[in-house]
């Protein structure tokens, strides 16, 4: 439904820069800037959200209840992985500069880094992109039902999720200190060992 909006107002807002509008920020090469309606009241039926991201780093598994996403690689390069609710399989596209991955409105996501540098805009067909973050579904979920619905140990699930906070959004945290290998901090990341498949969505 389009808004009614006095286009001659001198309130009306035409152009707004996205480096003033942080919604999220790990870190100086981890971060999410926005434009919704708020920030610009022209808009209608689009918002963006600017993603910086180094390699390694996730924004976590989410999805969007009042909005289609399409993400667009500007630079460096990303694994977009999406569930497809209808087959239940999870498809993973990799991209690059100019290449697009597009995400039904309501289905389960995350965008993983596989270069340092990247910097992808995620365009989206509504005023405001409102967001479920899996963060969010651990740690506000009560520990008894989650471990009643699965048949799992109460405490062992409170164990297992007490590291999570919410609104992670870009993710692992800084101080991540998971048990690994004495050698891994020597190693190169490299994240396309979790992702096994691709569907390319151009020619690489």
């Amino acid at each position: 439904m389009t808004k009614y909006m006095d286009y001659s107002s001198p309130k009306a807002q035409f152009a707004f820069d996205m480096n003033t509008s942080p919604l999220f920020k790990k870190d100086n090469q981890n971060f999410i800037n926005i434009l919704g309606v708020q920030q610009m009241n022209t808009l209608e039926n689009s918002s963006l959200l600017d993603i910086f991201m180094s390699k390694g780093n996730v924004v976590e598994p989410h999805y969007h209840q009042n909005a289609s996403e399409l993400v667009y690689c500007i630079s460096g390069a990303a694994i977009v992985s999406i569930f497809n609710p209808f087959n239940k399989e999870i498809l993973n596209y990799a991209i690059k500069p100019g290449q697009v991955a597009n995400i039904p409105q309501g289905w389960w996501h995350y965008e993983t880094a596989t270069q340092d540098q990247t910097h992808l805009l995620a365009i989206f067909d509504a005023p405001t992109p409102e967001v479920i973050l899996g963060s969010d579904i651990l740690a506000f979920t009560p520990d008894n039902v989650m471990a009643h619905t699965y048949c799992m140990d109460e405490n062992q699930w409170k164990k297992t999720t007490a590291p999570v906070q919410p609104s992670t959004y870009i993710g692992p945290p800084n101080n991540c200190s998971k048990n690994q290998p004495a050698d891994s901090q020597t190693r190169a990341y490299s994240p396309y060992a979790y992702y096994p498949y691709y569907h390319y969505n151009a020619q690489q």
